[in-house]
């Protein structure tokens, strides 16, 4: 299970939750309609964490954007058209932060969505994403019942991520990165870019949080995309250099300005969750060793 689906369990399991019903991409493919069709009339699930899908840092959406695209809207049609057969009441659906248009006022609130185009690298990711919010949206006019809740969390890290150094967000992906640089004694690692952009990090166990509180706690859950953040921004030249200095790597830091950057930042207001009565509970110093820790135990990528 991964980054996400993995850190829900996990709080589903801490809540006292029972019945819990899950499925690993070996039990379920998600992308057979049949297959989806029989799970839900068999289990008629109530409620609906859908945490699959493909993403990665900026590596993978250049080279393979079309597979981000398709992979992602096959995932989502056919459990989304289930859930509303088989009367699910709520479905928890994610989006990301790169739907927000590259050039968008700080923080970015649900408005701004499509008021302008995404940040060009990440575009075929983003156009997948705003596609499976729109239909979140649309079920839930036509059906006149909020059974669709699309949560946009920002840059999310945590154990079970993806730490493969090329197909990884930035943070797991310079996890791995720095920890090999480290037991090979490099001198010194090239990373793309600056390091000027800016991200804002929340973790895994926080998100997990804010999707519990909307499912069984939030009293007036809002209308629309909701935006999960934790005000925690800093530079990709400052993590780096964290996560270094957190691994016990001394070498240098090259970085190299004939890659791209990618949207020079993404910081997410997070008022709208915030009105619910949830808030982020888990440092990202400490959730940052939490994750390290986890890698450095289990010392291999795991895909989401």
């Amino acid at each position: 299970m991964g980054l996400i689906g993995s850190a829900c369990l996990k709080y589903l399991n801490s809540a006292g939750e029972k019945n819990i019903i899950t499925r690993t991409r070996e039990q379920l493919d998600l992308t057979d309609r049949q297959s989806v069709d029989v799970f839900f009339q068999r289990e008629q699930p109530t409620k609906v964490i859908f945490a699959a899908g493909v993403a990665g840092g900026i590596d993978i959406n250049v080279r393979q954007p079309a597979y981000l695209m398709t992979k992602n809207l096959n995932m989502h049609l056919p459990a989304m058209d289930a859930a509303r057969r088989y009367g699910c009441e709520h479905f928890i659906v994610f989006g990301s932060s790169c739907m927000y248009p590259k050039n968008v006022s700080q923080p970015m609130r649900e408005v701004s969505l499509l008021s302008g185009k995404p940040e060009e690298t990440s575009l075929s990711y983003a156009l997948a994403k705003l596609s499976i919010l729109q239909l979140a949206l649309s079920y839930n006019i036509e059906d006149g019942v909020r059974r669709f809740i699309p949560v946009i969390p920002n840059s999310v890290f945590g154990p079970n991520d993806n730490f493969d150094a090329s197909d990884g967000h930035v943070l797991a992906a310079l996890i791995s990165r720095f920890v090999d640089a480290k037991k090979q004694n490099l001198r010194d690692v090239e990373l793309w870019g600056t390091g000027k952009p800016k991200r804002e990090f929340v973790f895994s166990e926080d998100v997990a949080s804010a999707v519990y509180h909307l499912l069984f706690k939030a009293t007036n859950k809002p209308d629309g995309p909701i935006n999960i953040g934790s005000s925690c921004e800093m530079s990709i030249s400052h993590l780096a250099n964290t996560i270094a200095q957190s691994v016990g790597y001394s070498g240098t830091i090259s970085w190299n300005t004939d890659r791209p950057d990618g949207v020079q930042r993404k910081l997410l207001c997070s008022a709208k969750i915030a009105s619910t009565g949830w808030k982020t509970s888990v440092s990202f110093e400490a959730a940052l060793k939490k994750t390290i820790d986890w890698y450095l135990e289990h010392g291999v990528g795991h895909a989401q």
